[in-house]
């Protein structure tokens, strides 16, 4: 049984001016995620800015987030790291809090072996109990998660359930898919290749732009899989150009200068994260326009 299907939103994390976390308009982005069809809640995963936050606040995020969501759709909480034993001890914890399931990226800056990688794995996969989605992001952690190794683990751990691929390589990634029939799940972790991926044997995607049209992405990926894949490639198209508007800068600036333009309260960054550029700030704007997003 898949930990979902369709569209899980990568959630950002409003801040203050302050910086501290915005819990109040956290509960607002959540509720708005579930009023528009949103299938899983990813929280603290690379779109929530974890590396500037404490384990602590990311501990209380994911368990704020556990709450307020209530069991109505599952909660996955992003809990990689580069250091194994911080990464399995984190795992535990946020396990501890309730939520439905784990995304763990691969380790960066270490740039493991796929044997680092296997051991990184399974070292998590054997200390917790909920299902582990693997995410492969070569172009922040600096190593790529090669399908063999992938499907090696998934075969062995009942736990390690699905791949977030975003590698940008469909090659690689139909090669995951069908090595993996029947032990992985594949999600996309890039979202102007949702229909691609579905169509090669993918379940969904885990999305910045769910952020903004939870409905749009989550119905890009469902009516795929209920058999109207014109419809869906239709929504993909449609937002070729605000995706790319939304990844123009490092993400999430981009997503949480939309939202912000939408009119949630979601302006700050933590540095090393800065303000969006001015031109790429008018980019954006114009692209919301086109696809009528207010």
């Amino acid at each position: 049984m898949p930990l979902f299907k369709g569209a899980g939103v990568a959630l950002i994390t409003p801040f203050r001016q302050d910086k501290s976390v915005n819990y109040d308009e956290m509960a607002t982005l959540i509720e708005y995620q579930i009023a528009g069809g949103t299938d899983a809640i990813i929280v603290c995963g690379t779109t929530g800015e974890p590396a500037t936050m404490t384990e602590e606040e990311r501990l209380s995020v994911i368990a704020f987030t556990v709450k307020q969501v209530a069991g109505r759709v599952p909660v996955i909480a992003g809990s990689g790291g580069n250091c194994t034993k911080t990464a399995v001890e984190f795992s535990i914890k946020a396990q501890e809090l309730g939520v439905q399931g784990l995304l763990v990226v691969t380790p960066y800056y270490n740039k493991a072996t796929q044997k680092g990688l296997y051991e990184h794995y399974k070292a998590i996969a054997e200390a917790v109990n909920v299902p582990i989605i693997m995410y492969n992001v070569q172009s922040r952690t600096g190593v790529n998660l090669l399908p063999d190794t992938a499907v090696a683990l998934g075969k062995e751990f009942v736990n390690i359930v699905a791949v977030k691929e975003a590698s940008g390589n469909i090659t690689q990634v139909a090669d995951l898919i069908h090595k993996g029939k029947g032990y992985l799940d594949v999600y996309s972790g890039n979202d102007d290749q949702i229909v691609p991926i579905v169509a090669l044997g993918g379940i969904g995607v885990i999305s910045v732009l769910s952020n903004i049209a939870p409905r749009d992405t989550h119905d890009m990926v469902m009516e795929y899989l209920e058999g109207n894949p014109k419809r869906a490639v239709e929504l993909q198209l449609k937002y070729m150009d605000f995706i790319h508007a939304l990844f123009c800068e490092v993400n999430p600036i981009p997503v949480k200068k939309a939202m912000e333009l939408m009119g949630f309260q979601t302006k700050n960054l933590r540095l090393p994260l800065t303000e969006m550029e001015e031109a790429h700030v008018a980019q954006l704007k114009r692209e919301m326009e086109k696809i009528r997003i207010q």
